[in-house]
């Protein structure tokens, strides 16, 4: 798909874009999921068609149909969103490579600590108005200080996918 993206302001559709996580927890015998349910966003393109902007989480809203789990993730031995209420990932650069992906590079915050990420985000729709993207990377949570791991039952890494739709914001 080749769109030609308008400069300018593009603004996250909250009600249309999702966030979720998964992880192997048990001895990699379950999967734990798990979506924001409060997510925020906006961007910017500039006249070269490259993008920067900034994507927000609300870390206590993540919600893993579990509300034993939930508020475990929401204390100090995961997110300490009472300390750290935001995940943001920082996008400095973001490329059209191929008519369907774009290569995005920036950083992503979780508990206050900042590191460098680069990712593949797949074109899935666009027009003047709109454009939608989906992305799915891992994280090593180790790498963000969640270090809490019961008798060893939550090893390897996280799964993060998005889809997220931007709106041109009026001028």
């Amino acid at each position: 798909m080749t769109v030609a993206v308008e400069t300018g302001v593009w603004q996250l559709d909250a009600a249309a874009s999702t966030v979720a996580l998964r992880h192997k927890t048990m001895w990699n015998l379950v999967t734990v999921k798990g979506t924001f349910g409060v997510v925020g966003g906006r961007g910017e393109v500039s006249s070269d068609g490259s993008a920067i902007g900034t994507i927000t989480l609300d870390a206590a809203s993540l919600d893993t149909k579990n509300n034993k789990r939930d508020e475990h993730l929401r204390s100090a031995d995961f997110f300490d969103a009472a300390n750290h209420p935001e995940i943001t990932f920082a996008v400095h650069s973001a490329k059209v490579r191929t008519a369907d992906s774009v290569e995005v590079s920036g950083q992503l915050t979780v508990r206050g600590i900042s590191r460098a990420q680069t990712l593949t985000a797949r074109l899935v729709a666009a027009d003047g108005e709109a454009v939608t993207l989906e992305t799915e990377f891992t994280v090593d949570r180790g790498e963000f200080g969640l270090n809490w791991n019961q008798m060893g039952m939550m090893r390897g890494l996280a799964t993060v996918s998005a889809t997220l739709r931007f709106i041109h914001a009026a001028n």
